[in-house]
């Protein structure tokens, strides 16, 4: 039997641990850099005048500046957590990119949380997609529910997050999966918006990928290991809550690292679009992402603490990801992003995997 679910103070009491358990453990990012095995094609002469390179796309029927999405992170009613998401959805707005928020759960059992997600007055011209786990899917969180978070963020899609580890090491942690597609198709047909279903730092698998086009879902966020680890994250609680177990270590590197992940679900590109996320650190692995396949690329944790601070500071660290894509994209000569999606043509062969 599954625990109990955690009641409303519960739940934004384990936001703010996770945030402290990021700031006390550098460990709980891994530092995977399993990008650093991708090599794109390197053009002496790119034929294009660096200022020419257009690297602005469209997403969600919304036009942004460069593909990049600021990924889910949390949400809540204490001043912390307010403060990091309208510090993201500003930036965000001022620098034309997507946003992702945290799970929305937390509105539906604390309403007080809900103004942590009034954030479209802030962004009013970007994607910004809603956020509910899965598991809540089976557990009572149904169509109606997802609308009135979908309705509450004035969202441009509803994240659907699969985060079945990280269920599984957190001290009260809910693990009922079984159904779990079925739930998520009902809601593709019940709401007016899309539905993204996103993995959290162990991979999307072409298995999982080929369930939920079946089920009708169309975009997926590969979500691979290689960055932060949530269930290191979910081993500190587990710790502080007297379980010394040393589960969530043992699962630490646990999954299918996302460029692994990009490549596998190759088959599947034109039916699925594809959100690259986890490990993602720079510009340059943005664009070896793109060349992948994904047609937008995640990162979450290198904004974590800028945004504690304030939007000029997530501003400045989106700007560099910019510099550092576009610049990335002229050494390929590349002039557009249809140019660098799913070019293979600019990918390097794997010298490990290279045969005498």
């Amino acid at each position: 039997m599954s625990p109990k679910p955690p009641s409303g103070s519960a739940t934004r009491r384990r936001k703010e641990e996770a945030i402290d358990a990021f700031r006390d453990d550098p460990g709980i990012e891994r530092g995977g850099r399993h990008f650093d095995r991708i090599r794109l094609v390197h053009r002496s002469l790119p034929e294009v005048d660096l200022e020419e390179v257009d690297t602005s796309c469209e997403f969600l029927g919304r036009r942004l500046s460069f593909p990049l999405l600021i990924s889910s992170m949390t949400g809540g009613s204490s001043n912390r957590l307010r403060r990091i998401n309208r510090n993201l959805a500003e930036a965000a707005q001022a620098c034309r990119v997507a946003m992702g928020v945290g799970s929305q759960r937390v509105m539906l059992e604390h309403p007080e949380a809900a103004d942590s997600f009034d954030l479209r007055p802030l962004a009013p011209d970007i994607p910004l997609m809603g956020n509910i786990g899965a598991v809540q899917l089976n557990l009572g969180v149904g169509v109606a529910e997802c609308r009135r978070l979908v309705d509450h963020l004035q969202a441009d899609a509803l994240i659907v997050h699969c985060n079945a580890l990280q269920e599984a090491v957190q001290p009260e942690g809910q693990t009922r999966f079984g159904g779990a597609i079925q739930r998520i198709g009902e809601l593709v047909r019940g709401l007016p918006v899309p539905v993204v279903v996103k993995e959290v730092g162990a991979g999307m698998s072409p298995a999982d990928a080929s369930r939920l086009l079946e089920a009708g879902v169309r975009i997926v966020d590969v979500a691979g290991a290689g960055g932060t680890s949530w269930s290191r994250v979910e081993d500190h609680r587990r710790r502080a809550a007297g379980i010394a177990d040393g589960l969530g270590r043992a699962f630490e590197d646990w999954g299918i690292p996302t460029p692994l992940a990009l490549e596998l679900l190759r088959p599947l590109r034109g039916r699925l679009t594809l959100i690259a996320s986890g490990g993602v650190r720079s510009g340059v692995d943005m664009a070896k992402a793109v060349v992948l396949g994904a047609s937008l690329v995640g990162l979450a944790r290198p904004f974590l603490e800028p945004a504690m601070e304030s939007a000029g500071h997530v501003i400045e660290v989106i700007e560099r990801l910019r510099r550092e894509f576009r610049l990335a994209m002229w050494l390929t000569g590349a002039r557009t992003i249809a140019e660098l999606c799913g070019n293979d043509a600019l990918r390097l062969p794997d010298p490990t995997e290279a045969r005498p």
